[in-house]
Parts: structure tokens; sequence; C-alpha cells
């Protein structure tokens, strides 16, 4: 299976689709009322929730790089890291010039 591999490839790959699939889970759990297109608009026009939904986002890759840990894949893992340091650097960027 893919997921068993040990590449750093994988991890990027990992690691950049983890947070969209959180912040699909946060748009669905606690604003499908509105469109995804709407939570995105307000989204990235609010600082508040730059920071909140963004830093649940991240949590998709904290859960894959511990379990790429624990199971002794360290490039994976190491890729996922990369990308959370990615997503975070964006984050806060995003942040600043909002």
């Amino acid at each position: 299976m893919i997921l068993k591999k040990d590449n750093l490839r994988l991890g990027l790959t990992l690691g950049l689709v983890g947070p969209l699939l959180g912040l699909v889970i946060i748009w669905f759990l606690k604003f499908d009322q509105i469109t995804f297109v709407e939570f995105l608009e307000q989204y990235l026009s609010s600082n508040r929730l730059i920071t909140s939904i963004g830093s649940l986002s991240l949590l998709a890759n904290a859960v894959l790089f511990t379990l790429y840990i624990n199971t002794e894949r360290d490039e994976t893992a190491k890729g996922i890291f990369i990308s959370t340091v990615i997503y975070g650097i964006g984050i806060l960027v995003l942040k600043i010039f909002n």
C-alpha cells in the first residue's frame, strides 16, 4: 500500500493534502450553512479565523506526523513536517498582510 512507503515525496504530498482536508472538515462541521466559497472568503478576510481555523486545519498534519514518526517512517514524517512549516509560514504571512 502506498501509505506504508517511506519517502519524502509522499510526506510532502500528505502534508499538503492534510490541512486542506482539515479545512473541509471544519467547514462541514461548523460552517455548513454557507457554501464552501463563502467560507473561504470569510476565512481569508478575518484575522481571527485565519489563526483559529488555520491552526485547527494543521492538526491533520500533527496526526499524520505522529503516525509516521511512531511507525519509524522518518522520511515521510520529514516531508509532512516540511509541509506543515510551509503552511504555518503561509498562515503567518496571510495574517500579517490581511
